[in-house]
């Protein structure tokens, strides 16, 4: 039987206007992330309608043919925006390229952002007129129960609520939909998402109640993650745990590939990766580091810290 130990959280407490219930969100969440790095959340800003649409959208794109997807991969933009195919992507420090199909959605930005840097336009598929809209209004809500999460960790670290907003407002967000098809043979050294940690700050993903997302407790062990069908599974990242000085845990997770009598089903998962605007300075916290927890990492921005990971990964290729 597989345990859930992944703590469950109800942002309906953050939002009540009863400060006990607020303090005890802020705790729950904090000593989690402190623990295991991952929760589910109920209560968002997802309507069930929005999901489902949404579903119905991204299963239509990738049942397009693969010519038609093609098209929509656009080179030069390190896979940014639009169409990424098969294999393109691996874990860091891995060969074997991942089992999966993607798209990718990014920001678009308010008029007075005024952001240092300029976001590729988000790639329109002409064959699905609703698919754009749907995407964008899903990025909108996970940006904002994103933005609610980030609140109750500043207050858990001590610093004041509003500390992130600004960063994680018009920030490099990208919301990724992913199509992992049937198993056909045995696979050669691939899983559907090799072990990794995410770079950004915080990812909130749904889809993750179909089964499949393993997380890697402090202890050693993997442990299936298995939200409730409403709850999104919301997990620190590697430029908030840089930032909090480890305080806060990026916790290495993986999508494993299902039982033999299971190979014939498609999975979808959606993650939305929660990226602050690139001058965000991610040197760790006064308020993290002491004697006993002296400072593990140099200065860096996020857009330095994400290009270097991009690198990694093997989405932008550099010049040797």
């Amino acid at each position: 039987m597989s345990i859930n130990n992944i703590p469950s959280v109800d942002l309906a407490d953050f939002i009540s206007e009863d400060p006990k219930r607020k303090e005890k969100f802020v705790n729950e969440i904090g000593k989690a992330y402190e623990e295991i790095g991952f929760v589910s959340l109920r209560n968002h800003f997802l309507s069930d309608d929005l999901v489902d649409e949404l579903y119905k959208e991204v299963k239509a794109f990738f049942d397009l043919p693969v010519e038609v997807k093609q098209k929509y991969e656009i080179e030069g933009l390190g896979g940014q925006r639009g169409y990424i195919s098969f294999g393109k992507e691996h874990a860091k420090g891995k060969k074997e390229g991942d089992l999966k199909e993607f798209w990718h959605f990014g920001q678009e930005p308010d008029e007075d952002a005024n952001l240092k840097e300029d976001y590729p336009a988000n790639v329109q598929v002409e064959e699905l007129k609703d698919f754009n809209p749907t995407g964008m209004e899903a990025y909108r809500m996970l940006e904002k129960t994103g933005i609610y999460v980030l609140r109750a960790l500043a207050i858990y670290i001590g610093l004041e609520e509003h500390y992130f907003d600004h960063w994680a407002s018009n920030g490099n967000s990208i919301l990724r939909p992913i199509h992992y098809p049937p198993i056909t043979e045995e696979p050669k050294g691939a899983v559907r998402a090799g072990a990794h940690g995410d770079i950004n700050l915080i990812t909130l993903l749904m889809g993750a109640s179909t089964g499949g997302l393993q997380v890697l407790r402090k202890d050693g062990e993997w442990i299936d993650a298995k939200p409730a069908e409403d709850e999104l599974v919301i997990n620190v990242g590697d430029m908030l745990e840089r930032h909090t000085n480890n305080k806060l845990r990026s916790t290495i997770h993986r999508v494993v590939n299902p039982p033999k009598e299971q190979w014939g089903e498609p999975r979808y998962s959606i993650p939305f990766f929660m990226h602050p605007r690139s001058d965000m300075r991610l040197d760790c916290l006064d308020e993290c580091i002491d004697e006993h927890h002296p400072k593990q990492y140099e200065d860096i921005t996020a857009g330095e810290f994400l290009h270097q990971r991009l690198v990694e990964i093997g989405l932008i290729k550099e010049d040797k």
